[in-house]
């Protein structure tokens, strides 16, 4: 493992996707910043950040021939990872909403955006980025959202705890290697934000409408319970958690 410590980039994300191109990258290689100029999240929203108060940065991964059509496997074992860190420090109330932020109670902490190398239908390297909130105390009006300062009261060395997180990752792809995926998914499940809980939901047509999560396909799609005990799934473009 290398860590390369940036004082600004655009993206660790696309700095890591550079890194690719320009040869053999070793695994595991992990780019953080102080400063991200267009760090950005889920369908192209963007992520704030005040220099130097939080953790941003990404992670090289090679990944062995796994088929695209099961890259939702790498979500699960990123977000477990960030949980189980969390949860050493004492961040109560976590869980994870839908496809990969991290929550503190209602309050979103922690964003992550998985960028995939690929040949033919096979990944070959992952690209992991992460948005911690860890010390920044205002968030320019953004609703629901928190840090790890805000919540435990305390200010956070930013090195000991990317440190920390990093090896909670390489524990879980190990364990993700050597005992598959299953253990981990029901875990993750077990962890859904409002899972069994009745929520309110947007669809592409801005109608709401009412349903229970219960939980992921091995495709990344959300599965909700409807009326009359319908089963159905949708990706991220079909629908949003209105809570």
């Amino acid at each position: 493992m290398q860590i390369i410590k940036l004082d600004a980039t655009d993206s660790t994300n696309q700095y890591l996707k550079d890194y690719v191109f320009r040869g053999v990258p070793i695994d595991f290689t992990v780019a953080v910043t102080k400063e991200q100029r267009k760090g950005r999240g889920q369908m192209g929203t963007t992520w704030q950040s005040e220099i130097g108060k939080n953790l941003t940065f990404s992670v090289l991964k090679k990944i062995k021939n796994l088929d695209v059509k099961n890259q939702y496997q790498l979500n699960v074992c990123v977000s477990l990872a960030i949980i189980e860190s969390l949860k050493a420090i004492s961040v109560p109330d976590l869980s994870i909403k839908w496809p990969n932020d991290i929550l503190s109670g209602s309050t979103k902490i922690c964003g992550i955006l998985i960028e995939n190398v690929l040949l033919g239908n096979k990944i070959q390297t992952s690209v992991i980025g992460v948005g911690l909130n860890v010390n920044q105390q205002t968030f320019n009006n953004l609703l629901n959202v928190s840090s790890l300062k805000l919540l435990l009261g305390q200010t956070f060395d930013l090195d000991e705890l990317l440190n920390q997180i990093l090896a909670n990752l390489k524990t879980v792809f190990i364990r993700w290697k050597e005992d598959g995926i299953n253990g981990l998914w029901n875990t993750y499940e077990s962890t859904l934000f409002r899972k069994d809980k009745p929520s309110t939901f947007r669809n592409k047509q801005d109608e709401l409408f009412m349903g229970f999560i219960r939980g992921v396909t091995q495709e990344g799609k959300l599965m909700i319970e409807l009326e009359d005990a319908i089963l159905q799934e949708f990706d991220l473009k079909e629908i949003q958690l209105l809570y």
